[in-house]
């Protein structure tokens, strides 16, 4: 603790995954850096929803190819978190005396960082992950926990029955508590399924990370070892309910699926709230230029971009060029994406940086009602002339 000061409460953000399930968007740069929606990253959620919320501590864990996302937290200043007591914090793993060590799993992370938190002397700590897209006040949240009297309280969203096996699932009492968590089960008796928001009382996080660390059969995470034995235990743990939008973009196909919810007017995130503003490290952009011959059609083009071609049901992200007679359709081209003319890129995503060349078709979509996987295009890519890519 510093000075005597402490925090009422502050956040732990896991953001050290290697997001392999998103493949070459991630070759090179952490999951939560990923380009999102135009002219977001994907962290700008939970730390938007942390300021928000009025929590200004924010410690980030990273690990995987932390370069770029480093950069683009900086300190923190786009999202408020540039305080002399509190802000935002890189927290990558380090060397304990001749010991140097990865972080072993999400709880391991956490508890690598029981003095970082410690200097805050916080009552509460939220832990959250860094690869989730959606908007929630954390305060109420919080005013929740202390109602209750938890221990630990998780998020929960309603998931339709048929799909509730792909999720953690907390099966929970009239009032709440927790008596049951469940990993993916095969027959789920419930619909309750984790957001990966946890609100911990940190003297209970803390007596369990150490005891978690000690145990050398643990996989030291959250979901398989924390929360089952805090339920072992009898602790208090409640879910709370959340009845917003939310999207885990850990998989190629969510992320396309959350780029494409943005221009679904039926889907309720809105990004141009003013009541509740995403924030970002957005870097100055010239008006984006619009040609006489663009067709533009239910997308988004953002700042920077030059656009000729025809456009539909797409997201543009910043500093893109489209040709005359290029064709985007159902796609996401993220920053500084070079389309030239006669070009046709369908159900794709596009990394950024690359280049598709003239007369190149990338994509396609299914005609017959099947289901095809989404083209990807890796950062940085230059695809030749009259090049055919289809996934």
């Amino acid at each position: 603790m510093i000075r005597g000061k402490s925090k009422e409460c502050i956040a732990m953000l896991l953001a050290g995954g290697q997001g392999s399930r998103l493949k070459v968007l991630t070759a090179a740069t952490a999951k939560p850096a990923v380009p999102f929606g135009g002219k977001y990253r994907i962290i700008d959620f939970p730390l938007s929803n942390c300021v928000n919320s009025g929590i200004d501590t924010v410690g980030i864990m990273t690990q995987y190819q932390p370069l770029e996302l480093n950069d683009y937290i900086g300190t923190g200043s786009p999202w408020g978190l540039d305080r002399n007591f509190g802000g935002v914090h890189i927290l990558p793993p380090y060397a304990k005396s001749s010991k140097s060590e990865w972080y072993k799993g999400t709880a391991n992370a956490i508890y690598q960082n029981i003095n970082f938190v410690d200097r805050y002397d916080p009552e509460y700590v939220l832990v959250l992950s860094g690869d989730h897209i959606y908007k929630m006040d954390y305060e109420k949240m919080l005013k929740y926990h202390k109602k209750k009297g938890s221990e630990c309280t998780i998020a929960v969203l309603d998931v339709p029955i048929e799909e509730a096996s792909r999720f953690g699932i907390m099966n929970t009492n009239p009032d709440d508590s927790i008596y049951e968590f469940e990993e993916k089960p095969k027959q789920p008796k419930s619909t309750k399924a984790s957001m990966g928001v946890y609100l911990f009382n940190w003297d209970i996080l803390k007596e369990y990370l150490i005891s978690d660390e000690a145990d050398p059969n643990s996989s030291n995470d959250f979901g398989k070892n924390i929360i089952p034995n805090l339920l072992k235990d009898k602790k208090k743990l409640y879910a709370y309910q959340f009845d917003g939008y939310w999207k885990d973009v850990g998989t190629l196909e969510s992320l396309w699926e959350a780029n494409m919810d943005l221009l679904d007017p039926d889907v309720p995130i809105e990004l141009k709230d003013k009541n509740y503003k995403i924030y970002a490290r957005n870097y100055a952009e010239p008006p984006s230029l619009i040609s006489r011959t663009a067709e533009i059609n239910n997308s988004f083009v953002a700042e920077g971009c030059t656009v000729k071609g025809s456009v539909k049901n797409s997201i543009i992200s910043t500093g893109c060029k489209i040709a005359e007679d290029a064709i985007i359709i159902n796609s996401v081209l993220m920053p500084d994406v070079e389309v030239h003319s006669g070009a046709v890129v369908k159900y794709s995503i596009v990394g950024s940086e690359s280049t598709i060349g003239m007369n190149a078709k990338i994509g396609e979509i299914p005609e017959d009602g099947t289901k095809k996987d989404i083209c990807v295009i890796g950062r940085g890519s230059d695809i030749a002339a009259g090049s055919v890519v289809i996934q």
